[in-house]
């Protein structure tokens, strides 16, 4: 090899190694979201004229669905028992919602750094005129790493840093938010407890409202 493929060779390693590390920069910031795909998210879906009224749109079940809420609303994360946490899980899953891969320190309740750009952007969407009036369900989930009592009060502990930073910074109304932690009972990754992944936090659009077309 001669010293003119040598020195080529060794800039092509170099050049590749930089980019390498440029790629991993950006999809590191990848999981942050924008405003305005968390509004688009949470938004009530508009019912469409024809169809026969579902479960969300009877007004029994809303009637049921908004007492429940009210018994939890102005509850503390940790007061809540594991039936009523299975029952925010049941009644969520047929509501608009957004999993923000908003990620925490280690064995931490304090937000990550790399993860403020979200939880900004959640404020601003929760703020927006078109989500005024919902109940919001926020809620803490944990990776595997340690016993499963810890994860349960360190989701908790995180779901409850989301609200108070939601209020203080932009003056949502705390009954609004109904706090939930689901410990590692829960996890995005099933195939890898400790994915960082799982460190997350479900909003959810408790709202029962749904627009007619």
């Amino acid at each position: 090899m001669t010293h003119f493929d040598k020195f080529f060779g060794l800039k092509a390693i170099t050049l590749s190694a930089a980019l390498s590390m440029t790629a991993g920069l950006a999809l590191a910031g990848d999981n942050n979201v924008s405003t305005g795909q968390i509004l688009d998210a949470l938004k009530p879906k508009p019912a469409t004229r024809g169809l026969s009224a579902g479960p969300q749109t009877d007004p029994a079940v809303q009637a049921k669905e908004s007492t429940f809420l009210n018994t939890v609303r102005n509850r503390s994360t940790r007061s809540l028992s594991t039936g009523e946490r299975e029952q925010i899980a049941e009644l969520a899953a047929t509501k608009p919602k957004i999993d923000l891969e908003i990620q925490f320190d280690y064995n931490s309740a304090d937000i990550a750094k790399t993860s403020m750009t979200s939880v900004q952007a959640l404020g601003k969407a929760l703020s927006d005129p078109a989500l005024k009036g919902s109940t919001f369900v926020v809620a803490g989930h944990t990776d595997a790493t340690g016993g499963e009592e810890y994860n349960q009060g360190l989701s908790e502990r995180r779901a409850d840093t989301i609200k108070k930073y939601l209020v203080q910074n932009y003056g949502l109304n705390a009954t609004d938010l109904v706090t939930v932690g689901y410990g590692e009972t829960k996890l995005k990754d099933t195939a890898n407890g400790a994915d960082p992944v799982n460190r997350r936090v479900q909003v959810v659009n408790m709202d029962t409202k749904t627009a007619s077309k």
